[in-house]
């Protein structure tokens, strides 16, 4: 199963996605795939804050923050579920590294979550709410939101279920709930 979870800063997506992974996950493995480059002191931070999140509840950390189809599988189990947090850390990771294109940033992204679906129970996917604002942005940064925007199109139709979390609360646009 595949499940997309949208959200805006502060929704409550990684929780909620958090406790889906765990429903999903039952008494199987459980991967936290950690995308994020740490860069300052603001993304320590937001690390430590998932980090305590986590706390107990027997997620793995894996930390990848590009080129998922070269993660080795022996790094996941097969048997469980991962959780990807999240698809924005990893299109700007992608989009900036040395040579890339918006072309090719793309097709990696997309090939390395083929290979999450392939070495995997279930996958959950955290992304950032863009392209409600209304604006129109210039050079890179509109760059970056079409490129997120894209990758959510194909995840959708790739998706068994996609939701949006909104002040914590779940809103299913294709499939439902896992139980």
């Amino acid at each position: 199963m595949i499940v997309l979870v949208i959200g805006g800063s502060g929704s409550g997506k990684s929780e909620y996605a958090e406790r889906l992974t765990l429903r999903l996950a039952g008494d199987t493995p459980r991967v936290y795939l950690a995308t994020m480059q740490v860069w300052d002191a603001e993304c320590r931070a937001r690390i430590a804050k998932h980090r305590r999140q986590r706390t107990g509840r027997g997620f793995v950390t894996v930390e990848c923050s590009r080129n998922l189809v070269g993660l080795d599988p022996s790094a996941l189990d097969s048997s469980g579920t991962i959780l990807l947090e999240d698809l924005g850390n990893l299109a700007a990771n992608e989009l900036y590294a040395p040579g890339a294109t918006p072309d090719r940033a793309y097709k990696s992204i997309l090939a390395g979550l083929e290979h999450m679906v392939a070495v995997s129970r279930h996958l959950v996917i955290v992304s950032n709410e863009v392209g409600t604002g209304g604006e129109v942005y210039a050079g890179e940064t509109q760059i970056y939101l079409q490129l997120l925007g894209h990758l959510h199109q194909a995840l959708a139709c790739r998706a068994d279920a996609v939701c949006e979390v909104v002040a914590g609360l779940p809103q299913y646009y294709k499939g439902r709930e896992a139980e």
